[in-house]
């Protein structure tokens, strides 16, 4: 689809050939490693726990940009840090009604909020040159053929066509409409507050996963979903804060 989308916009000309190699890398860290992480820690522990450890990215985001970006790695975040931590902690060692917080569960959650911070890592470089569109023409197929070896296909194999009342769903509005609209808020508001408004995704994930798979996070599992995502939104809103001295400059 976006292969598709960015042929009727002229949007698979890259500038540079030298920026194939960042897309590739990307590819394989948003994509390949992203996608088989998260499904591994799903299938490990359940959809809360996955999707609460998911929310880690900011945590990820804070360090990794003072490491590659020359961002301050300033007192209070390290201190969103450590409460992302606190949070980890309290669900990884608490259990609940469907929700199985095994190393291999809470490693492949960690290891799907690692990779989920290249997103706005990745982004907030490829932005400055190039539409949404062209960036997951590429990133897409490339980090899908990472995929591959993985992939059996057996499922299609199944009489009948009721599979694919899964995965069309999911390729044109999980992956191709979500991934367009949010790369799109990206770049034209503040990385800030599209992480802010994208930490409603593991708050729907926990709802849907009690509504349709009965699963439930004991009270501890709760706090810590908590302290993640409060780190997760102080991470996002930290930005927004005016320092004090820049305020006379902004009013002015």
């Amino acid at each position: 689809m976006f292969v598709i989308h960015a042929s009727f916009t002229s949007g698979l000309r890259l500038r540079r050939q030298a920026d194939l190699l960042a897309f590739i890398a990307f590819a394989l860290v948003g994509v390949t490693l992203f996608y088989a992480a998260l499904n591994l820690a799903i299938a490990a522990g359940g959809v809360s726990l996955a999707f609460v450890l998911l929310y880690t990215a900011p945590a990820f985001v804070a360090v990794l940009a003072a490491l590659f970006l020359g961002e301050r790695l300033t007192l209070v975040k390290v201190a969103l840090v450590g409460v992302s931590i606190a949070g980890v902690a309290l669900v990884s060692s608490s259990g609940g009604t469907g929700v199985t917080p095994t190393w291999q569960a809470v490693g492949w959650g960690l290891t799907a909020g690692a990779s989920y911070s290249s997103y706005y890592l990745f982004g907030k470089w490829a932005l400055r040159t190039y539409a949404p569109v062209t960036v997951f023409a590429y990133v897409m197929p490339i980090g899908a053929l990472g995929l591959l070896p993985f992939v059996s296909f057996a499922v299609f194999t199944v009489p009948g066509a009721a599979v694919w009342l899964d995965i069309v769903p999911m390729a044109l509005l999980s992956t191709y409409l979500a991934y367009l609209v949010y790369y799109t808020g990206l770049r034209t508001i503040e990385a800030s507050r599209a992480v802010l408004v994208a930490t409603i995704e593991p708050v729907l994930a926990a709802l849907l996963a009690a509504l349709l798979f009965g699963e439930r996070l004991s009270a501890l599992g709760v706090l810590g979903a908590a302290l993640v995502l409060s780190a997760a939104v102080g991470a996002a809103t930290l930005d927004r804060i005016p320092r004090q001295g820049n305020a006379g400059a902004e009013r002015s």
